[in-house]
């Protein structure tokens, strides 16, 4: 059985669920659900009332031990078999291990299958069967461990009813997973509490640039594109005169006997 309080349970079993069960005048007045509808025998007991003649009471066994459970469930579920009535697998595992959330959550699928009514649940959060809510509203440092997460989440029935090895260890897996996510999440929400030293990229300021800032990108395309506005419309224009420049030429006669001298000289050295 689970270790965490027991408080919670209750809270997801609306009223009109409640008023429909206590005028089914059972045997069996249930206060606790995760305890009472473990066994299947209230649940065996519901369904008396509405299929006389497929439920046998005297074949159901009102005891806690597992082999009890997992005999009386399995009579219930070739009754829904036969009456094509769909009830979830996974509530029904939950139900039997006393999972946080899952008789509450059957007796309502049970309530809406037999009398065709719509109820509002008062669970909105996605289901897990963990005690992932209660955790929630603890302080920090009362806050189960990884191992604590283990034991509570995961029953001894559960473990002996599952014999395969790999299985209980990917649901070992998915429990500390999960408990990993919320100690993220603590640190993401309390970083002084850890001791969480900002990155350099946290500490630096970030100021955003003005629009009309003349280093942003915006202004630098707005600067070409003035350009090559500019440019085209003076490309455009035909009626443009451009002034010719005068170039004052040097002396030539200077450079031709220059030149005279250094090949009259080349030729007598080669001589």
């Amino acid at each position: 059985m689970s270790s965490y309080p027991e408080a919670p349970r209750r809270t997801g079993v609306p009223r009109d669920v409640l008023r429909w069960l206590q005028s089914l005048d059972l045997s069996v007045s249930p206060k606790n659900f995760r305890r009472d509808f473990s066994n299947g025998f209230i649940t065996a007991e519901i369904f008396y009332w509405y299929y006389p003649e497929d439920i046998q009471l005297h074949s159901f066994d009102n005891g806690t031990s597992l082999a009890t459970k997992l005999g009386n469930w399995s009579q219930l579920e070739k009754f829904f078999l036969k009456r094509n009535l769909n009830l979830s697998k996974e509530l029904i595992d939950g139900t039997i291990h006393s999972k946080p959330g899952a008789a509450e959550l059957l007796l309502q699928e049970i309530y809406v299958m037999l009398t065709n009514r719509r109820i509002k649940t008062l669970q909105d959060n996605e289901v897990d069967f963990t005690d992932r809510n209660y955790q929630d509203k603890l302080p920090m440092v009362a806050r189960s461990t990884a191992t604590k997460a283990v034991k509570s989440n995961i029953t001894l029935s559960e473990t002996l009813a599952e014999p395969d090895i790999i299985i209980n260890q990917q649901k070992v897996q998915a429990v500390i997973d999960l408990h990993l996510l919320q100690r993220q999440q603590e640190r993401i929400d309390d970083p002084r509490r850890f001791n969480v030293k900002p990155s350099v990229g946290e500490l630096a300021l970030r100021i955003p640039p003005p629009p009309d800032n003349p280093g942003s990108e915006s202004s630098l395309s707005n600067r070409s594109a003035s350009s090559l506005s500019s440019s085209s419309s003076i490309r455009s224009k035909s009626n443009v005169n451009f002034k010719e420049i005068q170039v004052k030429q040097g002396d030539r006669s200077y450079v031709s006997s220059s030149m005279t001298s250094t090949a009259s000289s080349s030729a007598l050295s080669t001589s």
